[in-house]
Formats: structure tokens, C-alpha cells, sequence
């Protein structure tokens, strides 16, 4: 057993190894990849017809320098998308058309124009043959809509699968049917759900869920077995936990060329595991840093210029670093508290084509640029006009911040704001997962039920807004 153990060990260290060997042999040859933080993209492409998905960023980036809408610097005008609902099929996983139904106007963006409607009468089509009304809105501005679906548990997190959604709550796992009228299926009951993300290309999903918050990674092709009649279900095991890790607070997902690591923050301590493939298919311990002076609340992972690791944290002190070649821990920054004061951090933002070595902090109201050694790059602080909820870094080059009052969206290399929503009244958002221009966020359960919506940044066509 210590035999196989050590194979193991050795196996994904020699991995790991010739992976950065062979990337620094490059050298030259090899000037259009661009090191720094890159997830996981092994997500199948969707057809940009009906404003679906596609592998490539999307046509016609917003205007990062102004504020939309008009001169007066009002916020803009909130209309919902047009195009009729689509037939009820069974969900397909990878279909090619996202949902234009099952969805109403986001309620309380200023100045909307209040329809409130849920779509008009599904037509009768042909199942095999499902398209969808891709006739532009009037509007100009980015679009928030709302499934009708109204969850009675608290919403804790998403991530899509194909167009999908899947959404884990108190109660367990659902799956969204985007591809047809919006149907929910229930996967999973009595489990709690904290986080989630899907590696298509590895055909799991990996979760912190359940009462000890352990890291428990879930078969796919199990999971489409529960809502899909026609096929016979496996009687084997359909998950297997990572390790006996137990009280995860936060995991982060990280790509560098074959490799995919997975870098899991717990209570008072830091593991990061690595996927190895066949014959293992699982994901095999590399590092752990035990008894950190300062509990991390949130993880990631930068490669330095395409050969240096550093795992990257926030505590309730301030953020911190690791360096994996020598092991030692160090501070990013450190905010001025009073004492016995703490902080919220809410994510770190690795920015793009700089290598992996500049970051955005976020935390509480605010956020800092900093250089992976600590040092301050921008003297600029990025200010949101409230105290946001929740903090996330969009595939478009922005970051947006859900307060109680208004959604703010900010180019994440300057801080410059790029456009507000207001809400008609005070509501608490959280956000849950993106793709592309497409943002999925949702209600905090404040009465009886939450609900979801999704937010379209970018439309083919459209350069500014």
C-alpha cells in the first residue's frame, strides 16, 4: 500500500514536472500564449446564432471608458428581450440554442418598462428542429430577466452545464432546463450544497456539499441518468469524495496548459490537488500548508510568467501568499483596522495578459491593485458605492458588485465604473456563475422564496452601451 501510495505521489509530481519543464523549453517559439490565470475551458462551443454561446469573446466589447446611458449620466433603461417560448422538450445537455422563454423583465431596474410578462403562447414546432426568435430588442442597454421558478430553499450556487443550469441550495441539486420552458428536475435531495463547478472534458462536477462541507465530486453521466427516462440508470456509485477533506470554506479550479489544479481552502489550512488522467480519472494530492496563521475564506492560484506557482488567499486580516517553490507565507496587503475589527474579503481578481503577476483585492467597499509580492501597482482604490454582497470578475473584462440598492459594473483593469442598475427597492443579490456575457445571480431568500435571474451583457452587434 505505501508502495502504491508513493507511485501515486511520484507519478503526479513527474506530471506536474515535465509539464513546466516542457513549457519553459519553449521559450520564443511560443509568444501567443499568454501565462496567468486560466480556468477551465473545456466547455463545448455553442452556435452564436439566437444569441447563443460561442468559444470566442464576444462580438462588440462595451465601452470601459464612459458611463452608459445618456449625457445626463442617468442609469439606463431596462427593457426585456423579445422572441417567442420554446416548445417543452426534455433537456438536452448540449443543445445548441440558449432559453428566450420562461423569463420577465427584471423588475426593478430604473425606468423599465414594467411588462412584467412571462413570454406568449408556445407555438407548435417540431422538436427536432427548435429555433429560436432572434429579432434584436430596440434597446441598446444590457438585459436582466427573471425565471419565473420560484425556490422555496435558499439558492447557495451554480454553474452551467452545456446551456443548463445547475443550482445547488440548503435542500440539494436541481438542474434548470434553459434549452425548453424552464422546467427545474431534482437530482439531488437532503444535501446542502456550498459551491460547485463543472469540468465537462472530465465529465464531473466538483461541490462542497453536505453537512461536513466535504469535497465530493459527482459523475455527469450519472447525474443526466436522473432526468433522462430513456436511459437505464447505473447502479454504481455516482460520486467520490477528494480525499478525507473535510470543512472546506472555498475551492478554486485553475488551468495551466494539460494540468487542472485544484486549490481548497479549509478551515485553517490549504490543499491543492491535481488531476491526473487515466488509469487514476481522479484528482491526487500535490501540496498542503497546514496551520496558516491567518484562515482563509477564499483561495486561487496564479503561474508567474508561466513557471512560478502562488496560491493566493483573503482572511478576515487581509490577503496573503504562498510561494510553492520555497513554501513560505507572506502578506499581499494588509488593510488599517481598528482593532478587533475585521474584513469581507469578497475575490481576487488575477488580471488578464500580465502574466500572472497583478491582482485586484476585493474586499468590503473596495479594492486594491497590488503585484503578487505585495506591492502596490495603481494608486487606485476601487470604491463601490455601497458595501456590495457579493463581488465576481465576468469573462468580459469587468467586475460587478451586488449591493442592497443598485448593481455596479467596473472595468477590472482601471476601477472605472461602467454602467449602475438601480433597484426600485432595497434587495439582497448573490451571485452564482457567468459565461461569456451571460451573469446568473440570484434573490436572497428573505420571505418565502427566491428566484433566479441572468443578465446579458454584450449582444452581437452592439459596440457601446
Amino acid at each position: 500500500m505505501h508502495s502504491l501510495c508513493f507511485y501515486k505521489q511520484k507519478y503526479m509530481n513527474d506530471l506536474i514536472t515535465k509539464e513546466l519543464q516542457a513549457k519553459n523549453a519553449q521559450g520564443d517559439e511560443q509568444r501567443d500564449f499568454k501565462p496567468g490565470h486560466q480556468r477551465n475551458s473545456s466547455e463545448p462551443k455553442f452556435s452564436a446564432q439566437g444569441g447563443g454561446y460561442s468559444g470566442s469573446p464576444p462580438i462588440g466589447a462595451p465601452n470601459r471608458n464612459s458611463h452608459i446611458g445618456h449625457s445626463g449620466g442617468e442609469p439606463p433603461v431596462m427593457r426585456g428581450a423579445g422572441g417567442d417560448p420554446m416548445p417543452d422538450v426534455l433537456p438536452r445537455i448540449l443543445r445548441q440554442t440558449p432559453d428566450r422563454s420562461s423569463t420577465h423583465e427584471y423588475p426593478s431596474a430604473v425606468g423599465g418598462s414594467g411588462t412584467g410578462s412571462g413570454g406568449s403562447t408556445p407555438r407548435s414546432r417540431d422538436t427536432k428542429e427548435v429555433t429560436v426568435n432572434i429579432k434584436p430588442s430596440e434597446s441598446e442597454s444590457p438585459e436582466i430577466r427573471k425565471y419565473k421558478k420560484k425556490f422555496t430553499s435558499d439558492i447557495l450556487c451554480a454553474a452551467l452545464w452545456g446551456v443548463n443550469l445547475l443550482i445547488g441550495t440548503e435542500a440539494g441539486l436541481m438542474l434548470l432546463d434553459r434549452s425548453g420552458q424552464g422546467k427545474v428536475y431534482q437530482l439531488i435531495n437532503r444535501r446542502r450544497f456550498a459551491q460547485m463547478e463543472v469540468l465537462e472534458g472530465q465529465n464531473i462536477l466538483v461541490t462542497i456539499s453536505g453537512k461536513k462541507n466535504r469535497i465530493r465530486v459527482y459523475y455527469l453521466s450519472w447525474l443526466k441518468q436522473k432526468f433522462l427516462r430513456s436511459e437505464q440508470v447505473e447502479k454504481k456509485q455516482g460520486w467520490t469524495n477528494v480525499g478525507e477533506l473535510e470543512g472546506a470554506v472555498h475551492f478554486n479550479i485553475v488551468k495551466y496548459e494539460r494540468i487542472k489544479f485544484l486549490v481548497i481552502a479549509l478551515l485553517n489550512s490549504i490543499e491543492i490537488y491535481a488531476w491526473a488522467p487515466k488509469p487514476y480519472h481522479k484528482f491526487m494530492a500535490f501540496k498542503s500548508f497546514t496551520e496558516l496563521a491567518n484562515r482563509p475564506k477564499l483561495v486561487d492560484l496564479t503561474i508567474e510568467e508561466g513557471q512560478r506557482l502562488k496560491v493566493v488567499y483573503g482572511s478576515d486580516n487581509g490577503f496573503h501568499a504562498i510561494d510553492l517553490d520555497t513554501n513560505t507565507t507572506f502578506d499581499l496587503h494588509i488593510p488599517s483596522l481598528a482593532e478587533g475589527e475585521t474584513i469581507c474579503p469578497h475575490c481576487i481578481v488575477i488580471l488578464p495578459e500580465c502574466h500572472g503577476m497583478q491582482l485586484l483585492l476585493c474586499y468590503d467597499n473596495e479594492g486594491v491593485f497590488v503585484d503578487t509580492n505585495g506591492k502596490i501597482t495603481k494608486n487606485v482604490v476601487v470604491q463601490w458605492g455601497e458595501s456590495p454582497t457579493s463581488v465576481a470578475y465576468i469573462s468580459t473584462g469587468q467586475i460587478m458588485g451586488w449591493g442592497n440598492k443598485a448593481i455596479e459594473i467596473r472595468a477590472a483593469d482601471t476601477g472605472h465604473l461602467d454602467g449602475v442598475f438601480m433597484h426600485k427597492k432595497a434587495q439582497k443579490l448573490k451571485f452564482l456563475c457567468e459565461r461569456n456575457d451571460k451573469v446568473f445571480f440570484s434573490s436572497v431568500k428573505s420571505g418565502s422564496y427566491c428566484q433566479i435571474y441572468f443578465m446579458t451583457l454584450n449582444r452581437p452587434g452592439i459596440t457601446n452601451w
